[in-house]
C-alpha cells in the first residue's frame, strides 16, 4: 500500500498508478490561520464578525458557510481608488516574539511523516483582497477607469503576500506546501476574462508562487470554488500544482483529458448540495459516488468544494471521507 504522499504523487501523474483515491485534504497538515495574520476575521463554523488586518469588516451569520465583507458607506475601506495609498500605508509584518513561531513550529511537528506535507495557509488572495477593500462593483469599474491605480494597489497586496511568505519560510523550515485561497469566479463563469486576468492578476501570482517555489516549496494548492476552467492555462503558468474547489460545471473529465500531468483537479463533491443541517447519509453517499465515478482517472482528487478540511455542519466532512473509502474499495 502506498503512503499518502506516494499515492498523491501517483494521482498527479498522467500515467500514474495510485492504489486508491486521495481522500480530500488528507495529504495536507495545514497551519491554520491565527489572530495575528487574520485579525478578527470570523471563521466557519463559528458565526461572528470582525475586522481583518487591512481594516475590512467581515460578517459570518449563523448557519452560513463563509464570511463576506460589508461594503456599506460606514465600512468600505477604499471609497476612491485614486486615494488608496493614503489609506493603506503599511504592509502587515510578523510579530517579533519567538513564542509565536514556537507555537507554529509546535503544530507543524504534528504532521504525519510520509503522509502529510506541512502546509502554510493563506486566505484572501490578491483578487479577493482587492475587491474586499473596494466592494466588487467599484473594483470592477476601477479596472477600466483607473487601471494604473489598480496595478499599484495590486502591487502593494503582492508585496504583503511576499512578506507573509518570507516570514513563514524563514521561521518554519518544515513547510513544504502552500494552501492558498482566492476565488476567481461564480458557478458559471470567471469574474474576469482571461485577458483581464492576464493583465491584472497573473503577474502578481507569478511573483508570489514563484517565490514560494524558489524557497523550496514542493506543492502549491490553490482554492477557487468556482468556474475557472478558462483560466487553467494561467494556473499552470503561475505554478499551481492542484486546483482545489473545482465545481462540477468545470467538466473535470474534459480538463483531465487536456491537462492531466500538468495540474490536478480537487473537488467535484458539491458542498452546497450536501453540507446542510438536514442532509441524509444517503444523499452524501449519492453525491460522493457520482463524483468518483464521473471523474476517476489521472489528476483527480474527490473533495468537498469548500476550502478547508472541515464542514459547516457537524459530521458531513467525516461522512464524505467514509464514502470515498467505500468508492476506493469498489473502483480500485
Amino acid at each position: 500500500m502506498l503512503t499518502g504522499i506516494e499515492n498523491l504523487k501517483e494521482t498527479m501523474k498522467k500515467d500514474g498508478h495510485p492504489d486508491r483515491f486521495v481522500k480530500q485534504y488528507e495529504f495536507l497538515h495545514i497551519l491554520l490561520p491565527d489572530t495575528y495574520y487574520m485579525g478578527d476575521y470570523p471563521l466557519p463554523p463559528n458565526p461572528g464578525e470582525g475586522y481583518d488586518q487591512y481594516g475590512v469588516f467581515w460578517k459570518l451569520p449563523a448557519g452560513q458557510m463563509g464570511a463576506f465583507p460589508v461594503h456599506d458607506e460606514e465600512h468600505k475601506v477604499i471609497k476612491d481608488i485614486t486615494e488608496w495609498d493614503k489609506i493603506l500605508t503599511h504592509i502587515p509584518v510578523a510579530p517579533p516574539v519567538p513564542e509565536y513561531w514556537g507555537m507554529v513550529n509546535g503544530f507543524a511537528s504534528q504532521a504525519i511523516p510520509g503522509e502529510q506535507y506541512v502546509t502554510a495557509f493563506h486566505s484572501q488572495g490578491v483578487f479577493e483582497r482587492f475587491h474586499a477593500l473596494l466592494g466588487m462593483d467599484d473594483a470592477m469599474i476601477a479596472m477600466y477607469e483607473e487601471p494604473e491605480c489598480v496595478h499599484d494597489l495590486i502591487d502593494f497586496i503582492t508585496e504583503a503576500e511576499l512578506d507573509f511568505a518570507k516570514n513563514i519560510l524563514d521561521h518554519v523550515p518544515s513547510v513544504k506546501a502552500l494552501f492558498h485561497h482566492d476565488d476567481w469566479g461564480s458557478d458559471v463563469n470567471s469574474f474576469l476574462s482571461p485577458d483581464m486576468f492576464d493583465e491584472f492578476i497573473l503577474p502578481a501570482y507569478k511573483k508570489i508562487y514563484g517565490y514560494w517555489k524558489e524557497r523550496g516549496i514542493e506543492l502549491i494548492v490553490h482554492h477557487s470554488d468556482s468556474f475557472a476552467a478558462n483560466l487553467v492555462p494561467e494556473m499552470i503558468d503561475m505554478g499551481i500544482d492542484i486546483w482545489q474547489g473545482v465545481v462540477p460545471n468545470n467538466n473535470i473529465p474534459e480538463l483531465q483529458e487536456k491537462y492531466a500531468g500538468q495540474i490536478t483537479f480537487m473537488g467535484e463533491i458539491e458542498t452546497r448540495y450536501i453540507d446542510l443541517p438536514d442532509v441524509t447519509d444517503e444523499q452524501i453517499a449519492e453525491e460522493v459516488e457520482r463524483a468518483c465515478r464521473k471523474c476517476k482517472g489521472p489528476g483527480f482528487i474527490p473533495c468537498l468544494t469548500a476550502g478547508m478540511n472541515v464542514s459547516a455542519f457537524p459530521g458531513v466532512y467525516d461522512k464524505v471521507n467514509a464514502e470515498i473509502d467505500r468508492m476506493s474499495k469498489e473502483l480500485f
